[in-house]
């Protein structure tokens, strides 16, 4: 772990002070907020509501890509499709860098954490989803990322192989289950090679979802991207097979009033699912040098953590086989 991180130097002074180059006055109340890949905070201002400052993960996304994320966030919001849009902190843009640290603002609007309890609530979220990638599908990102089993499977199992992170005598283990996986997933994405790629939210959990008085709303695009629009669906299902086939059929019954679903695409639940267990252990290993992350996630380093995931992704393997979810259209 390095002594001297970047992020070091952002203390509450700093970020009062940049919150401020954008026009407002500050009351100095200031709360963090549940964000580890960047650092986000809610901050009160004199005379106005208060605002969330983003300030962007140094060196991650070129400025372009993070003016598109905005654009996209934007451009939902002014078709009333319900997310959070940044402000302008400049004349003109909606990036504005202090003390070498790029940030922007977005309003604070208040939500409680999302909890589809029944078929109606699937529903609900189906139709914004379905507006949301109807708008998605109407011109490509130039900036992001693109989904791809290179991006999301072969980079992050390289860079795991050659960390000191897995323990010795795992580490063959661990190699060997994703020396076998990753064939099988390029297959899996071969096979749906005509499905259409759209601009997506990218990272669509229910941590991601508000649910205020009028309904859900989406937050954080920082993940926003092209990639098949049943990524933006699989995060939502949970429970035994039969359950997950009750709630994406409620899913798409709401989505595909607003726009259509390729139903090859369920095919791809499991493989996404899979390259997500490699990214995400890939991007906690990529971060360990944030001194935020050993104190957030104490467990990744250990013996368990790695057995656990080799087991896993073993059982996925598995699921692999089996037949895709069905659709009771």
């Amino acid at each position: 772990m390095t002594a001297n991180h970047p992020y070091d130097q952002l203390t509450p002074e700093a970020i009062l002070t940049a919150v401020e180059t954008c026009g407002v006055r500050c009351t100095g109340a200031l709360l963090a907020l549940n964000s580890y890949e960047n650092r986000v905070y809610r901050l009160e201002l004199e005379d106005a509501p208060p605002v969330v400052a983003k300030f962007y993960r140094p060196a991650r996304w070129s400025d372009a890509a993070i003016l598109e994320e905005h654009a996209f966030a934007t451009e939902l919001h002014e078709h009333e499709i319900p997310a959070v849009a940044p402000r302008a902190c400049t004349p003109g843009s909606t990036l504005a860098v202090h003390a070498g640290f790029r940030f922007t603002l977005f309003p604070w609007q208040p939500g409680r954490a999302t909890e589809l309890n029944n078929s109606d609530d699937y529903r609900v979220l189906g139709r914004f989803l379905g507006r949301l990638h109807r708008l998605g599908s109407a011109q490509s990102f130039a900036h992001r990322l693109r989904f791809s089993v290179e991006e999301f499977g072969h980079t992050p199992v390289h860079i795991l192989k050659t960390s000191a992170m897995i323990p010795d005598d795992l580490r063959l283990s661990y190699v060997a289950i994703t020396d076998y996986l990753l064939p099988r997933l390029e297959d899996a994405f071969a096979a749906a090679a005509s499905v259409r790629w759209l601009r997506l939210h990218g990272d669509c959990h229910l941590g991601n979802i508000l649910w205020g008085r009028e309904g859900p709303y989406f937050v954080d695009f920082d993940d926003c991207m092209m990639g098949p629009a049943v990524q933006d669906l699989w995060m939502l299902l949970a429970g035994e097979r039969a359950d997950r086939e009750q709630q994406v059929s409620a899913l798409l019954s709401g989505y595909t009033e607003f726009m259509d679903f390729d139903p090859r695409e369920l095919a791809l639940i499991e493989s996404l699912r899979t390259l997500r267990l490699l990214h995400y252990s890939a991007w906690l290993t990529r971060r360990w040098d944030d001194p935020a992350f050993p104190r957030a996630f104490p467990w990744f380093n250990t013996q368990r953590y790695w057995e656990d995931q080799i087991l896993t992704l073993k059982e996925q393997a598995a699921i692999l086989d089996e037949p895709p979810l069905s659709w009771r259209d």
